[in-house]
């Protein structure tokens, strides 16, 4: 593939990836209301955004998770108070699995199977478990300084993010490393595996 025609087609699969995101967010979605009267929401959302970051990249991979679930808050009614956050928390979790992946593990090289599920595992958990701290410390914060929401209600309603977010990651790391580990060969005998530096 000539390098345009790769540019291009990295930006057409963030897109997708985006997609993949609103969708697994705003239809395959179970909302958990808190104490609060917050929503949470158990979910798969994040797991293509660690997909994306996983086949292009850091970079691309957060803005796809932070366009395609910040795009699912503002639809919602019941989320759209959070969408500033979600769109930097997706992005750090892009990022971070890439930063793992790709400039730490360098997975795009050849190595054998095992190297390679092993580090997906790894920067998945990486950047979901900075997810599951930064989530509800990041929402007490945006809840309790910029809404202006009682400080005991955030922080119930932190601590209740954090019990949904650490189940999100498990569920969204397992889904990620497994659509990850099936896709890479098929990408690769399509010609469509890009080598990420």
């Amino acid at each position: 593939m000539r390098r345009e025609n790769e540019k291009v087609f990295k930006i057409a699969l963030t897109g997708l990836m985006a997609a993949l995101c609103y969708i697994a967010f705003m239809f395959l979605k179970i909302p958990v209301p808190t104490i609060g009267g917050d929503m949470v929401a158990v979910h798969i959302g994040n797991a293509f955004c660690v997909l994306a970051a996983l086949i292009l990249g850091g970079g691309y991979g957060g803005i796809a998770g932070a366009i395609g679930m910040t795009i699912a808050d503002l639809l919602d009614p019941a989320y759209i108070t959070s969408a500033p956050k979600t769109f930097i928390l997706k992005l750090f979790i892009g990022l971070i699995t890439g930063f793992v992946a790709h400039r730490i593990a360098h997975i795009t090289e050849e190595h054998d199977k095992a190297y390679v599920f092993r580090w997906t595992l790894l920067s998945s958990a990486a950047s979901l478990g900075f997810n599951v701290i930064a989530d509800p410390i990041v929402g007490y914060f945006y809840k309790n300084y910029l809404l202006g929401i009682e400080s005991s209600a955030a922080k119930i309603m932190s601590t209740w993010a954090a019990g949904i977010t650490l189940l999100n990651a498990v569920v969204g790391a397992a889904v990620a490393v497994a659509a990850y580990m099936a896709v890479r060969p098929i990408l690769k005998k399509m010609g469509l595996f890009f080598q990420i530096p």
